[in-house]
């Protein structure tokens, strides 16, 4: 921010651009010593002093195109929420009891395979074996272990 004084022109002596001497050097120390004096100026009260610099229809341009575009940012995220939210809610909603019942599934018709496998087992053991009541004179079919 900028800051006005008034200065009386009797302290001149006091000035540090005031000098006597007709020398380089004085007045470079002159100088030095003023700006000791100084506030110290940080710098955003820089910053902030540049929008002075800026005319007043640039700075209301260049707002109103800021602020545009935050309103379209902040509706597109709130959009893209929402999306993400009826997709993820619809995937566990649907897609996790669909995904249960289809590994159920496949683990039932991997236990019908596993006992149709055991029933044809062991229908081909008996097979070698005579049945009673049939003719024993026949020859005997399918695989018999050694032994019998």
């Amino acid at each position: 921010m900028v800051k006005v004084e008034i200065v009386d022109e009797k302290d001149d002596n006091n000035s540090p651009y005031a000098s006597r001497s007709p020398s380089r050097t004085s007045s470079v120390e002159s100088f030095d010593s003023g700006l000791s004096d100084s506030p110290e100026e940080s710098l955003w009260d820089r910053v902030k002093a540049l929008v002075d610099i800026v005319p007043p229809a640039t700075r209301y341009t260049i707002y109103s195109n800021l602020s545009k575009t935050a309103k379209v940012a902040k509706k597109t995220s709130k959009i893209a929420g929402n999306v993400i939210w009826i997709v993820t809610t619809s995937a566990l909603l649907v897609g996790l009891p669909l995904a249960i019942s289809l590994e159920d599934e496949a683990k039932i018709v991997a236990q019908e395979k596993e006992m149709l496998a055991q029933q044809q087992g062991a229908q081909q053991m008996l097979a070698g074996y005579p049945q009673p009541g049939s003719n024993p004179n026949q020859p005997k079919q399918g695989i018999v272990p050694p032994g019998f």
